[in-house]
């Protein structure tokens, strides 16, 4: 019953019933639900409309993208702070970049060559990044549309079955994901996946953040920390060498708070490859088992603060390095170099293809799973 009930009073929200709801949606210029009512391979997509009384969240369970997401500055002005498109085609049909407000997998980040080995079978996955494999390859779990299982006020759990061989991954992967809006202003997102054959996991979030509000201005005055004392350095064509480089008196040491923009332009060949900050961070953790915040992003002139929890090993930072302001965002702004960030928990890239990189095989008879927080606050 009570599934029931916060199922029918989310699509009240969605639909903009009722007094409350509809002054809501015309202070936070929210989507509208019908631009993402559709029909896609016969499953009924929908936009989603999550709130905890504080920060707003909008969903579509086309890809399990988070479309708009509204948090308060110090003074209480309210801002949507990640990138994303008003219409449902333009995601669809892939009008910009692919990869806004989505989950990515089956394996997140790169695969060299798209080629891997498992118990002596060779797999080739979809080159779809300068010959490699990246997020999953050409559908990825971003294309498709998910199962709704459960939505309340406040949290939407959706499910995935992803087919033995689709994109080239062996196994019926079967992902259950959860984002959460907490009670301490948090963006939870909860996996959990399953298998039934030998296959390679590692999933992450991709949402572009501007804590700004999106199309208002760089990122590169945001201040980043990260705890970290080693990056996984690339090649040009950003796949990791298998080593391990320290961050210390390099452009990569955020491990104290540091502007994006200060050593960004540094000359650095790993800065070169990915044409500025697009690499992967290796986390100093206390306990490899526990949820621990290992990142923060402080915004200046808004007081708008993000903090970044895992379970994870590693924290993919990338800065918005090839948006070019050929296509605008929801709200008609350009989409413009540099300003937007994504902050990606993860295991390393490519790890399947390193002995000395933490493992992304899940067996049959395990549970893999991944706690992703980003926690909003102002100071």
């Amino acid at each position: 019953m009570r599934k029931i009930f916060c199922a029918l009073a989310a699509a009240a929200l969605m639909a903009g019933c009722g007094g409350e709801a509809s002054k809501a949606e015309s202070a936070l210029q929210l989507m509208k639900a019908e631009d993402f009512q559709a029909t896609i391979d016969g499953k009924k997509v929908d936009l989603y409309t999550l709130t905890n009384g504080t920060i707003t969240m909008q969903v579509t369970n086309f890809g399990g993208r988070v479309v708009s997401l509204w948090t308060p500055d110090r003074e209480g002005n309210m801002e949507d702070i990640v990138l994303g498109y008003d219409k449902l085609d333009r995601y669809v049909n892939n009008t910009g970049e692919r990869f806004l407000g989505a989950p990515v997998g089956r394996v997140a980040n790169r695969i060299n060559e798209g080629k891997f080995e498992l118990d002596g079978v060779k797999y080739q996955v979809p080159q779809n990044s300068n010959g490699h494999a990246l997020h999953g390859g050409n559908k990825g779990i971003d294309m498709v549309v998910w199962d709704v299982d459960y939505v309340a006020d406040n949290a939407i759990t959706l499910v995935l079955h992803s087919k033995d061989g689709e994109d080239g991954f062996p196994g019926n992967l079967d992902i259950k994901m959860t984002y959460t809006l907490t009670d301490e202003n948090e963006f939870e997102v909860t996996y959990h996946a399953t298998t039934d054959k030998k296959t390679i996991v590692n999933l992450s979030h991709h949402s572009f953040f501007n804590l700004l509000g999106e199309g208002n201005g760089p990122i590169t005055d945001h201040v980043l920390t990260i705890k970290s004392s080693n990056i996984t350095p690339t090649d040009a064509g950003l796949i990791p060498t298998g080593e391990l480089q320290p961050v210390d008196g390099t452009p990569f040491d955020f491990r104290e708070p540091h502007a994006i923009g200060e050593r960004i332009g540094a000359d650095d060949v790993q800065l070169k490859n990915g044409g500025g900050y697009d690499m992967n961070w290796v986390l100093d953790r206390e306990d490899n088992g526990q949820v621990m915040t290992i990142a923060s992003v402080y915004e200046p002139t808004t007081g708008r603060c993000m903090d970044v929890a895992t379970d994870q090993v590693a924290l993919q930072f990338y800065s918005g390095n090839f948006f070019n302001g050929k296509y605008a965002g929801k709200y008609g702004k350009a989409i413009k170099y540099r300003e937007s960030l994504a902050l990606e928990t993860q295991k390393h890239p490519d790890a399947i293809n390193h002995d000395g990189f933490p493992s992304i095989v899940l067996n049959p008879d395990e549970v893999y799973t991944h706690v992703c927080i980003y926690k909003f606050y102002t100071k």
